[in-house]
């Protein structure tokens, strides 16, 4: 009898020829008590568990209450595809965290050596700890020049609110400006002190979400979390002229995007939401999603977008963004 030239499916799995063997000797048998299919085989319990220990190790064959159970064909080829599947994530997994430090690696490998460098000098900053934010920030304003520009993802609630507002104030009045983005939320979470800054003189926009708090004071300073965030600290503060430069640039690009604030104008304490809307849809956030960023009800942003799509004259959602588009608005 000629023998087939395809292997069984264990054995293309990588087990020995012995391992496949006893596979298919109890495949047949699988549900039954142990002492009974080794009885049947003419071994001992110990010898067939002895054979069955790279299946068993593998999960293929298992022994429940003194019974043999033996997974199919199918179910062993479905386990050894998800367990490879597994392994292939977690080494691509690996892999990528790899190739996101090759860079730092080529870049600390890629500097000017000893002969080409005429200077080095540190950066002007430090990262601190301790201390009271708001005494701190207060001697820094007071002690500097220029305008200051605000990302306030959360820093809008009592009690230091009273104080940092009279504190702007007092600047705005020694003739400088403020200028401060908040995330829409501010609006259903702190009105009043969103209210109380503007009343100061405060410039305020609106944002769906802010990545981090941030403080620029004229051309001089930048103030971050360290790593950026939401924590009073450990916080950087840093002089260095590029680093307040771009800094600022980034502000800028935000304050172009943001929209004013308009609280005596608003309906339902939420200002025209178009903007949000709109940049929102096109990154296909869900209406779950928009209502927790804009800090509003799911009712509210359904009714919102359902004017937005009337406004438009569109049918679906695509097609406003398409709409939109063609109008200009994105």
């Amino acid at each position: 009898m000629v023998r087939s030239s395809y292997p069984s499916v264990i054995s293309a799995l990588g087990f020995s020829r012995n391992a496949d063997r006893a596979y298919h000797r109890v495949l047949p048998q699988s549900g039954r008590e142990l002492v009974w299919v080794a009885a049947s085989l003419l071994q001992t319990p110990e010898e067939l568990l002895r054979d069955l220990a790279p299946l068993r190790e593998r999960g293929i064959v298992t022994l429940e209450d003194s019974r043999l159970f033996v997974a199919s064909p199918v179910e062993v080829v479905g386990r050894m595809v998800a367990s490879t599947a597994e392994s292939a994530a977690a080494a691509h997994a690996r892999l990528s965290a790899v190739a996101e430090a090759i860079p730092f690696l080529s870049g600390s490998n890629a500097r000017p050596g000893p002969i080409d460098v005429l200077d080095v000098e540190p950066i002007d900053g430090e990262i601190s700890s301790g201390g009271q934010p708001v005494e701190l920030l207060t001697a820094l304003i007071r002690e500097s020049r220029g305008d200051m520009l605000w990302l306030r993802p959360d820093q809008f609630r009592e009690p230091r609110e009273d104080a940092m507002a009279h504190l702007v104030g007092e600047a705005i009045r020694s003739g400088r400006q403020s200028r401060a983005i908040y995330p829409v939320r501010a609006l259903s979470e702190a009105p009043d002190t969103l209210r109380l800054r503007s009343e100061v003189g405060e410039q305020i926009r609106l944002l769906p979400d802010l990545p981090t708090r941030m403080i620029i004071i004229g051309t001089t300073h930048v103030i971050l979390p360290e790593p950026l965030g939401f924590m009073d600290e450990p916080r950087t503060l840093v002089r260095q002229q590029g680093w307040v430069e771009a800094m600022t640039l980034w502000f800028e690009s935000m304050w172009d995007r943001a929209v004013p604030l308009d609280l005596d104008g608003a309906r339902d304490s939420v200002p025209d939401m178009r903007e949000f809307l709109l940049e929102q849809l096109a990154s296909g956030a869900q209406d779950e999603q928009i209502a927790r960023r804009l800090g509003v009800s799911l009712r509210t942003v359904r009714r919102r977008v359902a004017e937005l799509l009337a406004d438009l004259g569109a049918d679906s959602r695509f097609q406003a963004g398409v709409e939109a588009a063609r109008r200009g608005w994105l």
